[in-house]
């Protein structure tokens, strides 16, 4: 950009005198777009953020998608100049060859209002006479009301004009498209369409004329998310919404889609958007975008440090209480003063263990890391929800007794990981095993559970979860089909190989002390897997009807 505008007009905003001088434009001159302005390089990016989750709750989705965009222009160039564009403003003009002269005075426009100003001046001059001139007593009436009425026809025009432009200044854009939105006649109002793409073209000009004023160009950029929490019908109506502010090839818009396809195809196919395209939402999806660009798998670095910036949100909630609890375990006790309850003293020691578990998440040289997951939500809901399983691990076992904890069956935890209530790297897996394969995790320990009442406690006691689901894998094989949606939130089947298999060998104890603190794992998905589990087993028990011969009447 400095390179360009060496010798060349400094570019200027519409802030201070810059705000009087595109009044003033904006009033008598129109834009021309030349060669020279189209080779600008210069670009200014105005950045809009469309959650449409915040405007689900509205019938038309893609009128919040306009609104917004309307709302955002004019809080950026400010209401006055947008209000007086829709009142004078007049659509840009092209160059004729290679021309500069970018204004071109609008001769309509100042032989009106010089006429208005003209005729107000004479007619007031008229009144002025007929009231102070005594030498005209015999046409005072007549030069009264020629005077009153020329004034009045003059004044009237202008005042219409002020008027509408306070009218714009008042009642924006947004307000009048949801006004029409509102409206009990929307169903059937025809040309709300037609009235809402007049409102997006005057944008679309008005941004126009500013390019030229403030000699660069600019572009919106649209960044539209959170699309897969709507409904399929407006998840199609924001894609033609963006189809019809793209429907002119000099619209300045651009357009950043931030949706996960494997959500968005299946809208896409249950409306009638897929008409004429065989039902492929992909195929609509190619059409519509022009520049597709799929975030790659993040590395082992890029992993961390978006687990640095998780584990950073919680600052305010966990690191203040960790260092407080901390700073009260390291100073002497001192004769007199209160012994710390037993609640205190677990809240000190959760507080060692989450920064424990912390640590094994961060470490690259852990096993642990190799399983976390790619998606920063995903991050984020592991790292909130080690605390809370901590802390109620230590609960748990502070308010369990031993003795009643040793009768439990498989109580003797394995080798690899050790007592579950003192390990948070065994505490930060189950969670991470949790989010990561919840279905699988919940069909392994479903069996686990129909063992246990089937009073095989200590065949399955000193087992690992991983042979328990091994053995129960062609069952679910077989209810695959029910349980279709159920597996799709599972990641990678390998993965979930060699972290029950091998780095993380949870057994059938270690399962019967992390159940009742898992908090991140939904319950309901085991009770359908046992309800369909117990159904598949019913239709098993019931013997197949076989065809009996008939007894021979000539036997003995």
């Amino acid at each position: 950009e400095a390179e360009q505008l060496r010798g060349q007009p400094k570019p200027r905003s519409p802030q201070g005198w810059g705000l009087l001088l595109a009044l003033w434009y904006l009033t008598f001159y129109r834009p021309i777009l030349t060669e020279g302005h189209l080779r600008r390089k210069n670009l200014e990016f105005i950045f809009i953020r469309f959650s449409a989750w915040q405007y689900s709750g509205c019938d038309k989705l893609w009128a919040g998608l306009v609104t917004t965009l309307c709302d955002s222009i004019r809080g950026h160039f400010g209401a006055l100049p947008l209000s007086l564009y829709h009142v004078l403003g007049v659509p840009p003009g092209y160059a004729s060859g290679f021309g500069r002269q970018e204004w071109e005075l609008k001769k309509g426009t100042c032989l009106k209002l010089w006429g208005s100003l003209l005729a107000l001046a004479a007619g007031l001059a008229a009144v002025l006479i007929a009231l102070l001139a005594p030498g005209l007593r015999e046409h005072h009436q007549a030069l009264k009301a020629v005077g009153g009425a020329v004034a009045s026809v003059s004044g009237s025009g202008l005042a219409l004009g002020a008027c509408s432009v306070l009218k714009n200044l008042v009642v924006s854009e947004k307000r009048k498209i949801e006004r029409l939105a509102n409206s009990r006649r929307f169903a059937n109002q025809l040309g709300f369409m037609g009235k809402v793409r007049g409102e997006v073209e005057a944008l679309v000009d008005f941004l126009a004329f500013m390019e030229v004023f403030e000699r660069r160009r600019l572009r919106v950029v649209l960044e539209i998310t959170s699309l897969e929490l709507c409904l399929p019908e407006k998840v199609a109506g924001v894609l033609a919404a963006m189809g019809t502010l793209l429907a002119d090839a000099h619209a300045p818009f651009i357009f950043l889609l931030a949706v996960d396809p494997g959500v968005i195809v299946p809208c896409l196919e249950q409306t009638g958007s897929m008409k004429g395209l065989a039902d492929n939402g992909y195929l609509y999806l190619n059409r519509v975008v022009t520049l597709p660009f799929s975030i790659p798998a993040m590395g082992a670095r890029s992993k961390l440090r978006c687990l640095r910036a998780a584990v950073g949100t919680r600052e305010d909630l966990l690191y203040r209480l960790i260092a407080s609890n901390l700073g009260k375990g390291r100073r002497p006790r001192r004769v007199g003063t209160e012994v710390p309850t037993p609640w205190q003293e677990i809240d000190a020691q959760a507080g060692a263990c989450i920064l424990q578990a912390f640590d094994c998440l961060q470490d690259a040289n852990r096993p642990l890391a190799r399983y976390l997951p790619t998606d920063g939500a995903h991050l984020r809901r592991i790292v909130n929800t080690i605390p809370i399983t901590l802390r109620l691990l230590l609960h748990r076992a502070r308010g369990s007794a031993p003795a009643q904890r040793g009768t439990e069956p498989g109580t003797e935890p394995g080798t690899e990981l050790g007592t579950v209530a003192t390990s948070p790297l065994a505490a930060a897996a189950w969670v991470v095993l949790a989010d990561q394969w919840p279905c699988r995790l919940s069909w392994a320990l479903q069996c686990l559970e129909d063992a246990w009442q089937g009073g095989l406690a200590r065949e399955v006691g000193a087992r690992s979860l991983w042979s328990l689901y091994q053995e129960n894998l062609a069952e679910l094989s077989a209810l695959r089909q029910p349980l279709h949606n159920l597996l799709s939130l599972d990641g990678d089947p390998e993965l979930f190989h060699s972290f029950l298999a091998f780095d993380f060998p949870f057994g059938a104890s270690h399962a019967h002390e992390l159940l009742p603190v898992t908090v991140n794992l939904d319950h309901s998905i085991r009770h359908r897997m046992g309800l369909l589990r117990g159904l598949n087993r019913l239709q098993g028990a019931v013997p197949t009807p076989r065809c009996q011969p008939e007894p021979d009447p000539h036997r003995a």
